[in-house]
């Protein structure tokens, strides 16, 4: 017989023991498995054959030690790894789970019945918030309703039940933080309002397609009017001297360390279009200020950038923003379309390097970086970049308040975004 015969008989032995057991033809099917086992003793559709008919059988040991060895044999397999992991929950190992469900995470992250049993496991172990935020990427996970299996009708619905109760928790600290802010007290607050129930999944986003927070009722613009922002003058005046510095710092061998991946995601989260440069340097960020903090070592190897920075009006978070850094994109690397975090910030960009062949496109509009001029845009919006060319692209990018903020919403954003930080560390 060979291999390809082999490998066909083999499935089609497992797939009739399949049958046999649904139809209650126990015995039927337990022949039709020890025939596949002994043509493929170590094939991995076999051992887990045998582990699944041990489960049903609830022979623990046995399963385990079957579905072990197949996840040994074929280790790209999600749905292998999330049966080990039910059993080793029937055992009781919830340590030996939870390393089986990452596993299967880690292969395919959309894999809902690994991030529902996942969910579970850290309801079980007392970590609810965690849980609530697994459920809810479940449900946001599944397919369409008509393609959804039945049995997962009351999961389903558990699952809505602690995503809503975590929301409403979340939404009762803003609520409780904005009560007790000294923001002007005749200040509209329909907009700000409208963005919590989005952030609260109260309300549906119909236009933009923030990852965090979308603020409503402000306009979609892809890229702002450059009138709008005169004190873009001076970055654009300064940017020949930050060129210089930028420069100075790649000939120096010890750069190369100091510039990181701007993509950079644990494997067990969803990356869809951020697989290929996920921790690659194909697109660097030299960071001078991140996430609100100064990186103080870098300011100082840039005191001309420093000064055109500290002089902008930059956005301000405490612990998310302002962000401010040198974006690399290595030759002939794209940055697929994507949509930042939220609309409350837009982003600058200010062109220092740029070779023939970089373009940059938002919405339905693009355009091509030129030395000097800077632009502004609403990230929120698709967007994504090229570089065609053979060498480098260098662009400083900064993130400002949308200007389209009053200032009172401003602080109320601040308020709200430090809070959602509070509640996801606790």
């Amino acid at each position: 017989m060979t291999a390809a015969a082999e490998s066909n008989r083999i499935a089609q032995l497992i797939e009739s023991a399949e049958r046999a057991q649904t139809n209650g033809r126990g015995a039927e099917a337990a022949r039709l498995l020890g025939e596949a086992q002994a043509l493929a003793p170590t094939d991995h559709r076999v051992l887990t054959a045998l582990g699944i008919r041990a489960l049903r059988l609830n022979d623990l040991p046995t399963a385990r030690q079957h579905l072990e060895r197949a996840a040994g044999r074929e280790p790209r397999s999600p749905a292998l790894w999330l049966n080990l992991a039910y059993c080793r929950r029937m055992q009781g190992d919830a340590p030996g789970e939870l390393a089986a469900l990452d596993q299967a995470l880690a292969l395919e992250p959309r894999f809902y019945p690994a991030v529902l049993q996942k969910a579970s496991w850290l309801e079980q172990h007392g970590k609810p918030k965690e849980a609530a935020f697994l459920y809810d990427v479940f449900l946001h996970c599944l397919p369409p309703p008509s393609q959804t299996p039945p049995a997962l009708k009351s999961a389903i619905e558990h699952a809505q039940r602690v995503v809503s109760a975590d929301h409403d928790a979340l939404g009762e600290l803003i609520a409780a933080r904005i009560a007790g802010a000294a923001v002007d007290p005749g200040a509209s607050r329909a907009r700000f309002d409208h963005c919590i129930e989005v952030l609260l999944g109260r309300r549906r986003v119909f236009t933009a397609q923030p990852t965090f927070m979308h603020f409503p009722k402000l306009a979609a613009i892809e890229f702002f009017e450059r009138r709008d922002f005169p004190w873009l003058d001076a970055l654009e005046a300064g940017s020949s001297s930050m060129r210089e510095e930028l420069l100075a710092l790649l000939e120096d061998p010890g750069t190369d360390s100091e510039i990181v991946p701007y993509v950079d995601y644990p494997a067990h989260q969803p990356l869809d279009q951020w697989r290929t440069l996920n921790r690659s340097k194909q697109w660097g960020a030299y960071y001078l200020l991140k996430d609100g903090v100064r990186i103080e070592s870098h300011l100082a190897r840039c005191p001309r950038t420093a000064a055109l920075l500290a002089a902008a009006p930059l956005a301000d978070v405490p612990g998310q923003a302002p962000t401010a850094f040198f974006s690399l994109l290595q030759p002939h690397t794209r940055i697929p379309p994507h949509t930042g975090v939220t609309n409350t910030r837009v982003v600058v960009h200010v062109p220092l390097v740029i070779p023939q062949g970089c373009g940059f496109r938002v919405g339905s509009e693009t355009r091509s970086w030129k030395l000097g001029e800077a632009w502004v845009f609403d990230d929120t919006i698709e967007h994504e970049a090229w570089n065609e060319s053979d060498e480098p692209r260098y662009i400083l990018i900064i993130d400002i308040w949308n200007p389209l903020l009053t200032e009172a919403e401003r602080e109320w954003v601040r308020i709200a975004t430090t809070a959602v930080a509070e509640y996801r560390r606790a």
